[in-house]
């Protein structure tokens, strides 16, 4: 049997949060959660998920911050990040990109789409 995918959901709103959780566990996913910046790096780095759902605002270290930071270790230069925030400018989707996102949502975002984004970069 194959193992599940895992994913960190690094998400300060407790319903974003649970409402991914829910919705990636039906779709065959493991999830690892974090409400803080730091605490979802650590996660990262400790727990080796396939994908990050990333929120860019976040209390204690923004998520471009986390981007950053992972993208400059060897072990998570490819680990694909999916963020999401509710900026929704187009200089916001080019930093995005430009600090190593594979991908950028604004909220709210359809969970459809998500899913589809995340089947297209780990299966």
């Amino acid at each position: 049997m194959p193992t599940k995918k895992k994913i960190l959901i690094i998400e300060d709103n407790p319903d974003i949060s649970k409402t991914l959780r829910l919705r990636l566990k039906m779709e065959g996913y493991d999830t690892v959660t974090a409400k803080e910046g730091k605490q979802g790096l650590s996660l990262a780095k400790s727990e080796h998920p396939n994908l990050i759902l990333l929120d860019l605002r976040l209390p204690d270290l923004p998520g471009e911050e986390i981007c950053r930071e992972l993208r400059k270790d060897p072990l998570y230069e490819n680990l694909p990040i999916i963020m999401f925030t509710a900026k929704d400018t187009d200089t916001d989707k080019v930093i995005g990109r430009v600090i190593g996102a594979d991908y950028y949502m604004s909220k709210p975002f359809e969970m459809e789409k998500l899913l589809s984004r995340i089947h297209a970069l780990i299966g």
